[in-house]
């Protein structure tokens, strides 16, 4: 048969789908856990994120086995903060929302005025050398306090270095919860922030609260 002469007619026959319906509401959401689940009860997945609302906007949330790897601002723009975490730890990453239940619990009391500090295990897997030193001291700075950017220079040890913490700050993977919005110029004033001034501000004036 030339081409010219084959059936040009529907290859499926009317009303094959008729009948069929929606998923249950839920349905979908309980097949990805499942598959979540299984992906990490055969170690399958490296890195596993999740979103969450803040004051500050929508937070990503994401962890290795280790710990709490990064927390992201929406401005960070959460596909392209996903698309580094693949090039730089795995690309077996996984929303899998069930495991970080508790680092979102932990911020929800954060934000809600009854947290002072973060018990969650933490994966500084994206900081080396210097800047590794000023994120492990952040913690140290007590909540409601500041410290000046000379201030933490001299803490992790070079005392001359404070524009180099201004750029460990403003390269924080774990904002928040590593809370480098603690960290202000000699002045007082704010300094930059990754999450923008307004964040900065609002971090701030809830821990002095």
């Amino acid at each position: 048969m030339k081409d010219s002469q084959m059936d040009t007619g529907p290859l499926l026959p009317d009303g094959l789908f008729a009948g069929l319906t929606e998923p249950a509401p839920g349905t979908l959401e309980r097949l990805h856990d499942r598959l979540a689940a299984a992906a990490a009860g055969r170690q399958l997945i490296d890195v596993s994120y999740r979103t969450v609302d803040s004051p500050l906007g929508r937070l990503l949330l994401a962890a290795t086995e280790r710990g709490l790897v990064r927390v992201a601002f929406a401005l960070e723009d959460h596909d392209a903060v996903l698309q580094a975490l693949a090039d730089k730890l795995s690309p077996r990453i996984l929303e899998a929302p069930s495991r970080l239940d508790n680092a979102a619990r932990q911020l929800e009391e954060y934000f809600a005025g009854t947290r002072r500090s973060f018990e969650v295990p933490l994966d500084f897997a994206l900081s080396r050398g210097f800047r590794l030193s000023v994120l492990e001291h952040l913690p140290h700075i007590a909540y409601g306090s500041t410290e000046s950017y000379a201030d933490v220079a001299k803490a992790a040890g070079s005392p001359k270095a404070v524009r180099a913490v201004g750029s460990a700050c403003a390269n924080n993977p774990l904002p928040v919860v590593v809370p480098c919005h603690r960290v202000v110029r000699s002045d007082g004033s704010f300094g930059g922030y990754l999450g923008g001034p307004e964040a900065k501000r609002i971090l701030l004036a809830l821990e002095a609260a």
